[in-house]
């Protein structure tokens, strides 16, 4: 019961704390969250350490880079959140001040016209939750698949942002029929795939030269509709604007779903995800697990 009446303490707060932030102007918020996200890359070693211990594992770096990129992925997490909040009051006509730039749009457009509909990787990089606002606002149809809040006024919070803009969302438990039924109706299905979520199916493959767990709904759901699936990235820029950026269509219309293929294409395009991170290291939330889930010996 005091976990639950916390929780609503935590959410009325939270909707003031929002209030007040949406009254300020946009890059004074960012300059605010960078800031802020340097302070809590300090204040919460738990989550600075798991940053730290994967930047290790996977570039190899010495510890004053290591020190530096962990700091400066709470640097971006919190732009991301300055971001986040002020599109709750934001016009959507002003979406372009924020993604100025975007490349690649036209290999989304000629899967599209296949009317197969495509499966849209995002992943957890950039600022991945204009990922899905950006393409609603520029007319392309869909939904996004996403995990569920179970405090139900918290995932309030969350969609009536994406609800905003018009997008639909598919709870990660919900049916494959609805997921299939968008890519039927020619729509784009969005997936944020790039997390060690072991309550899933998925496959080890390999990341950054070790076995990570990955979830394999992706290519099984492009195979079931015999469509492509898309990489598509939002790279922060120097200036806090943002690249949105469309990578080549990995074509999954005429592949058999068997164990090695399906492996095989989730390997595919974790090999594009890398090399984004590599390019881009404090872009990618760093402070998840990502080789938590161990292979079984």
């Amino acid at each position: 019961m005091k976990i639950k009446t916390r929780r609503y303490y935590l959410y009325y707060l939270l909707k003031v704390f929002l209030w007040v932030a949406s009254l300020i102007p946009l890059k004074v918020s960012i300059k605010i969250a960078g800031f802020l996200g340097k302070i809590v890359s300090r204040i919460i070693p738990k989550y600075s350490r798991v940053a730290e211990d994967n930047l290790k594992k996977a570039f190899g770096f010495d510890e004053d880079t290591v020190t530096k990129t962990a700091e400066n992925v709470f640097v971006n997490l919190a732009k991301n959140g300055a971001e986040w909040i002020k599109l709750s009051s934001f016009d959507p006509k002003k979406l372009d001040k924020i993604v100025t730039e975007s490349e690649g749009l036209e290999q989304l457009d000629n899967v599209l016209s296949e009317g197969k509909g495509a499966v849209v990787l995002g992943f957890h990089f950039g600022n991945w939750e204009l990922l899905g606002l950006y393409l609603k606002y520029k007319g392309y149809d869909g939904a996004l698949v996403a995990r569920k809040i179970y405090f139900h006024k918290y995932n309030k919070i969350v969609n009536k942002l994406r609800n905003r803009f018009g997008a639909r969302v598919i709870y990660r438990e919900d049916s494959p029929k609805k997921m299939l039924k968008e890519l039927k109706n020619g729509n784009i299905l969005g997936v944020v795939p790039d997390q060690d979520v072991d309550s899933i199916n998925g496959a080890f493959v390999n990341f950054f030269g070790r076995p990570a767990y990955t979830p394999t709904a992706p290519v099984k759901i492009a195979m079931a509709a015999k469509t492509k699936l898309i990489p598509i990235f939002v790279v922060r820029k120097k200036d806090d604007t943002h690249k949105l950026v469309v990578e080549k269509p990995i074509d999954l219309s005429g592949v058999r779903n068997t164990e090695e293929n399906v492996k095989l294409y989730t390997q595919k395009w974790t090999n594009v995800l890398e090399a984004y991170v590599k390019k881009y290291p404090d872009q990618w939330v760093w402070v998840h697990r990502r080789w938590k889930t161990k292979e079984p010996v």
